[in-house]
C-alpha cells in the first residue's frame, strides 16, 4: 500500500494486519523512509526487541509525537541526515579545529 511506503505528514493512521512480531517489523521497515515509528505494548521485553529492530530515528512507545528539546530527533534512510534537538544537534552546526599557538615563549629541544 502506498500509505505505508510514503512519508505522510498529517493526521493519518495506517492499520495493517500481521501475525508475528517478525512480520510486523518487516512491514514497518519495508520503506525508504525512517523518521518515526509508534509502538503500543505492555510487554517490556517485546518493546525492547521491536524498538531495536525498527529502522526509525525516533520510536514512541505507548504515546505518539511527543518531543523533548533535550532529546535528539531525526530520521534514518531517506528521512534525513543528522539530528535536531539535544546536544547531538550541536555537532551538525560546528566544526572542530585544534589551534596550537606559541605566544613567544622560548621552546626547548627539539624546537
Amino acid at each position: 500500500m502506498k500509505i505505508v511506503q510514503e512519508e505522510i505528514f498529517g493526521p493519518v493512521l495506517s492499520v495493517s494486519k500481521f501475525d508475528t512480531e517478525e512480520e510486523v517489523i518487516a512491514l514497518a521497515n519495508d520503506t525508504t523512509y525512517g523518521l518515526g515509528a509508534g509502538l503500543h505494548s505492555n510487554d517490556a521485553n517485546q518493546i525492547h526487541r521491536v524498538v531495536n529492530a525498527l529502522d526509525a530515528g525516533t520510536v514512541w512507545v505507548n504515546q505518539y509525537n511527543i518531543l523533548h528539546n533535550n532529546v535528539p530527533f531525526g530520521g534514518y534512510k531517506q528521512s534525513g541526515i543528522g539530528r535536531e534537538l539535544g546536544s547531538y544537534a550541536l555537532k551538525e552546526y560546528t566544526n572542530v579545529k585544534a589551534v596550537h599557538w606559541n605566544f613567544g615563549e622560548k621552546m626547548g629541544w627539539p624546537f
